[in-house]
């Protein structure tokens, strides 16, 4: 069954805010965010018709927006009661939420000065990411061409639009060579994240993530790295070579869209679901059902 078009829904959005039909949330076309690149977007699931740690996520859109120069005309307590609204509207039960601000059409030119800020919120059912098989014995990485920027050039700490375009050639490279997603290395050659999802190793039986010093340091990320502290399972944050993964015994992705997400191969290396993987992702799935 093909998918119905994000443009073409019934439902509402909250743009600007108010509630407007889901197919009149537009955007004019000189908008300055989709010249510039000037969007930034956040990604909050829903389970059993409540969000996950919403009010961080209005938290990180604001942060995101004064990464890029801008601030938004809303507090982060609004974000998350208009989020919630839209859920309730929507009737969403197990789904995403998507907040997402840009700059507007007063004006194009490199410079952002004297464009105002829109924000929207949508919401839609979205159960998982991958197959139920794929969630359970894994997905395939692919060692990808494309690298994450140096924090000097590039606004990492953002959840920026324009940061994912090197996201977007390198998932579809790798799912054109049969892959499931890509892995992505850091500017000097060590190992960052995929394409949406942070990266841990379980090595001698310890937690290993490289330190987010190019890519955001995701929400689940720190969920998780929190859920480790409290099993006792030993977490170690640093520079990882790619070679390391011959060490891993297991690996896994964390992200608000993947939760915990086995890995069962990087390029011909295959890991099989392990203990570590199994408990983080059990209690993960425990918390984020008892949680508001």
């Amino acid at each position: 069954m093909t998918a119905l078009p994000f443009d073409d829904r019934d439902g509402t959005i909250w743009l600007d805010g108010r509630f407007v039909p889901w197919r009149e949330a537009r955007l004019h076309v000189l908008s300055h965010g989709l010249h510039y690149g000037g969007a930034v977007f956040e990604g909050v699931r829903v389970y059993g018709g409540r969000m996950f740690k919403s009010l961080e996520h209005a938290e990180r859109l604001l942060s995101s927006a004064r990464e890029l120069n801008y601030s938004l005309p809303h507090s982060a307590d609004e974000l998350d009661a208009a989020a919630r609204e839209v859920v309730r509207r929507e009737g969403i039960v197990d789904g995403y939420v998507r907040p997402v601000a840009w700059r507007g059409s007063e004006q194009i030119s490199v410079s952002g000065a004297g464009s105002t800020p829109h924000v929207a919120i949508a919401a839609w059912d979205w159960p998982h990411v991958f197959s139920a098989d794929a969630a359970r014995a894994g997905i395939r990485l692919r060692t990808s061409k494309w690298r994450r920027p140096d924090p000097a050039t590039a606004p990492v700490r953002a959840k920026a639009a324009s940061l994912y375009n090197i996201c977007t050639l390198a998932r579809d490279e790798a799912e054109a060579a049969g892959y499931d997603d890509a892995l992505l290395l850091d500017l000097r050659g060590g190992l960052a994240e995929a394409t949406g999802a942070n990266l841990f190793l379980v090595i001698d039986g310890a937690l290993h993530t490289p330190t987010p010093d190019s890519f955001l340091d995701g929400i689940t990320r720190q969920t998780v790295i929190a859920l480790a502290a409290d099993l006792g399972i030993e977490v170690v944050e640093r520079r990882i070579e790619p070679g390391e993964l011959d060490r891993a015994e297991e690996v896994f992705l964390t992200g608000t869209a993947y939760e915990v997400q086995p890995v069962s191969g990087v390029d011909e290396r295959t890991y099989r679901v392990g203990k570590v993987t199994a408990e983080l992702a059990a209690a993960y799935a425990r918390l984020v059902r008892s949680a508001s």
